[in-house]
This record gives C-alpha cells, structure tokens and sequence, in this order.
C-alpha cells in the first residue's frame, strides 16, 4: 500500500500538483507551509505544519516538494535536501492525462502534470517539474531539479542540465543541449548549445549580457 503524500509548499504549483496526485489515486495527507498559515487549507486539504515539521513525517508519508521555480530554484533546492537529510522519501506523482514511456526514467520527486509526455528513453532526474503540456522526447535528458514549463518542447536526444527552466513553450531543436543553470525564455527557440549559464532568449534564442 501506498504512503501519503505530504506537499511542501502551498502557492499556486502546489494547486495543480494536488489535480495531479488527485487523478493519479494517491492520496494526501496535508500541507507544510509557512508557519502562520497553519490551520489554513489549500484546495481543500489543510496545512498541517512548516518546513521545521518535516521529521515528524518521515515514517509513515512520502513527499513531493511542491514550490515552483522559476529564475531561482534555491528554496527548492533547500527543500529537496531538507526531506533526504531527515530520512524522508520524495515521491514521484504522474497525473492520470500524462505520458510516462515504460522505457523512460524520472527520480524521486519529479512530477509529471497534466497531459505532459516523457517518451521512449527519456532520462529525468530528481525533483523536475514536467510541467502541463510539456515535452520530454525520446532519448532525451533533463537533470536535477529543472523545470520544464506549460507547453515546452524538449525534441529527441536534447540535454538540459541541473536546475534549469525551460519556459513556457520554448522549444529545443533535435540534439540540442543546455548547461547547468540556463534559463531559456518563453517561446524561446534553442538552435545551438548553450554551453555558458545564463538566460537565452530570443528566436533563435540568445544569451542575454
């Protein structure tokens, strides 16, 4: 049987994890916030300690870390290592409209949203938003604690590094690679590798100065 499921984080992301876990049948046990919104509830379901709680968990739920990123993934980074060092689990969550291939990977805490693909061969890493709508191809790879966000394209045999976010419906040609730390951009279109850390941007994109 399944553990529970207790979300880090109560802002909008972890709205639509909720959706998720929901139609995937695991169930939550509530939410760890801020310390003044304990008692509070989040699309239902009630914020039941802080991040300081997280030890008193670790034995009978699992957990997902369910702040997003954007142009900084370090509260989320914290929190990954919050939940190992005290023992904790992170589980992985795939909605019920996803695509997660047999032949595919992700790590624990990754979380597929809605009518988001992770094809044949696909390599995710721990703690990824696959984000609603977004593409992880064949043979792709995504590292560490990146976001893919609504509607982004991750073409086949492309490579995104650790902590990146690849915006809202950009799209990465065949083959194409990004370094650690990259943020690419909104409708972005990646041509060539970004192989500095730094923002892109642009069609192509772009390294910003």
């Amino acid at each position: 049987m399944e553990k529970e499921l207790i979300l880090i984080g109560g802002g909008g992301h972890c709205r639509s994890v909720i959706e998720a876990v929901e139609s995937s049948g695991r169930k939550i046990r509530g939410i760890l916030d801020l310390p003044e919104l304990i008692g509070t509830e989040v699309s239902g379901y009630p914020v039941i300690g802080s991040d300081d709680d997280i030890s008193g968990f670790v034995d009978d739920c699992e957990f997902i870390v369910t702040i997003g990123s954007i142009e900084n993934s370090v509260p989320r980074q914290k929190l990954h290592r919050r939940v190992k060092d005290a023992g904790g689990t992170l589980a992985t969550v795939v909605a019920s409209t996803a695509f997660l291939s047999p032949r595919a990977s992700i790590g624990a805490g990754t979380v597929l949203l809605h009518q988001s693909v992770v094809n044949s061969a696909a390599k995710v890493g721990e703690s990824v938003i696959v984000n609603t709508g977004a593409i992880i191809e064949h043979d792709a790879s995504v590292g560490d604690l990146t976001h893919v966000s609504t509607g982004a394209k991750v073409n086949g045999a492309c490579s995104v590094g650790a902590r990146c976010f690849v915006g809202s419906g950009a799209v990465m040609v065949q083959g194409t690679s990004i370094c650690d730390d990259v943020f690419l951009g909104a409708g972005s279109l990646l041509a060539k590798d970004a192989v500095l850390s730094g923002t892109y941007v642009g069609f192509p994109a772009r390294k910003l100065k």
